[in-house]
């Protein structure tokens, strides 16, 4: 998986996970990639720091972080995900690491169609989403690393 910062023509900022950068390339040719502020569909990638490797004696469960007001509309945003992520455990079967499995038997009708969530890897969504099984992600919200 790769992760793009994306910019509209109209100047919003936002970003993208991709398969790799050919699924970028064919999305964005295609014209399915819109902005997620105002839905413009003229996308473009913006330059990005590379991904170095932090120094092995550093301690991995630091992340850095800048504090400042909050955005209403980011707030809203994140209040749209808890909302969403509360519908979903409410009114699906957690089936935890079987996740990538248990989506194989719904979808070739092995088992009873029903709404499931669970844990998958990158490689085993990467997987589904290849095989034709539409699988979405669950947002990671701020109160999970508590």
């Amino acid at each position: 998986m790769i992760r793009y910062d994306l910019i509209c023509a109209k100047g919003h900022e936002f970003d993208g996970w991709f398969s790799d950068s050919a699924a970028y390339d064919k999305q964005a040719k295609r014209g399915l990639i819109s902005c997620t502020v105002c839905g413009v569909t003229k996308i473009e990638k913006q330059i990005m720091a590379p991904g170095i490797r932090a120094k092995s004696n550093r301690r991995a469960d630091v992340q850095a972080m800048a504090a400042g007001p909050v955005d209403p509309r980011a707030a809203a945003m994140m209040q749209m995900m808890r909302e969403y992520r509360k519908h979903v455990t409410e009114n699906s079967e957690n089936v935890g690491d079987k996740f990538a499995d248990e989506a194989r038997k719904i979808h070739f009708k092995e088992v009873k169609e029903r709404p499931i969530y669970g844990e998958a890897t990158a490689d085993d969504a990467k997987a589904l989403i290849e095989e034709g099984i539409e699988v979405h992600p669950i947002p990671r919200l701020p109160e999970d690393g508590n």
